[in-house]
């Protein structure tokens, strides 16, 4: 069965790039709204460069679309840090100027993914689930919130649905070097090249780490469901060290990591481990691949690039 339309918003990232693929070979056009290069593209994805807030360009494309998934991100943690108004500049604001048009529009659906790493701070409890105080220890996570917010309320100002998934840390084949971003594929890359890897703090922080496919199921399946306003947790539900992934990647890899420690910052969390069992229960969801497995699975992308 043919399926209709879906407008990937910053859909020329790492998230971007591997849903688009997904989609396509599961019969979905997909149009992707981008400021970066398009790169190669599959026969059934339209490429268009610009951005959200490009009023003329949006609405040519939303009336062919079903679905609306908002991936764009002009920021990370560290290069927000001290910033505040570039976080609300570059992701707060083109994202209510997008809702004002996707307002007017005939969709019905939107799904956002936020983060599931910034926003809880460091948790009281571990696992953390969907309801836990959001508190987050960075401008980056702020902005995630605040949008968040915002589309809660426009789902219930509007009458549209507005799913929300904050996702743990992503990984696996496709995911290109970008500093801020990549634990697992920056670590490859010093492997790969011999050179020092500098990581801030001892290494001892902990976090949820997501392989790629699982999270593409992940946004499948609320694709596939009926439309509905509600946030979930998506990652593995399982926390690591840094420490722990390095000797994971060295022993898959059969190589010594050259580390050196640095000062801890302000920015980063502690140790944040995500509950999932609300799309579990919910939409019948849950990772699949290990942590192991899937830094083996990256590990022959990168041998063959």
């Amino acid at each position: 069965m043919k399926h209709p339309s879906v407008l990937l918003l910053g859909g020329g990232g790492f998230l971007g790039r591997a849903l688009a693929g997904h989609l396509c070979r599961k019969g979905w056009l997909v149009h992707i709204v981008s400021h970066g290069p398009a790169g190669n593209l599959q026969k059934n994805i339209v490429f268009h460069q610009g951005n959200m807030e490009d009023k003329a360009l949006v609405e040519t494309i939303l009336p062919k679309c079903a679905v609306v998934v908002h991936l764009a991100s002009g920021t990370t943690p560290g290069s927000s840090a001290g910033k505040p108004l570039v976080e609300v500049d570059m992701n707060v604001v083109p994202t209510l100027k997008f809702l004002d048009i996707f307002r007017n529009c005939g969709n019905q659906r939107m799904i956002f993914v936020s983060s599931g790493g910034t926003l809880y701070g460091n948790p009281a409890i571990i696992p953390v689930n969907e309801v836990h105080t959001l508190r987050s220890l960075s401008y980056h996570g702020a902005g995630k919130i605040a949008i968040e917010a915002f589309l809660q309320a426009f789902a219930y100002d509007s009458g549209k649905y507005v799913t929300i998934l904050r996702p743990s840390n992503l990984y696996g084949p496709g995911q290109s070097l970008r500093q801020g971003f990549g634990f697992i594929r920056t670590v490859f890359e010093h492997l790969q090249m011999d050179t020092e890897m500098k990581i801030w703090g001892d290494g001892s922080i902990v976090r949820d780490f997501l392989y790629i496919q699982d999270m593409l199921k992940s946004i499948e399946v609320v694709i596939d469901a009926d439309p509905h306003t509600d946030v979930y947790n998506i990652g593995y539900g399982k926390g690591y060290s840094l420490n722990a992934v390095i000797k994971t990647v060295e022993k898959v890899c059969g190589k010594t990591l050259k580390v050196r420690y640095l000062p801890a910052r302000q920015v980063d969390v502690q140790k944040v481990v995500l509950d999932c069992a609300k799309i579990r229960e919910k939409l019948a969801w849950k990772p699949e691949t290990s942590l192991e497995e899937g830094i083996r699975l990256t590990w022959q992308w990168m041998l063959h690039q």
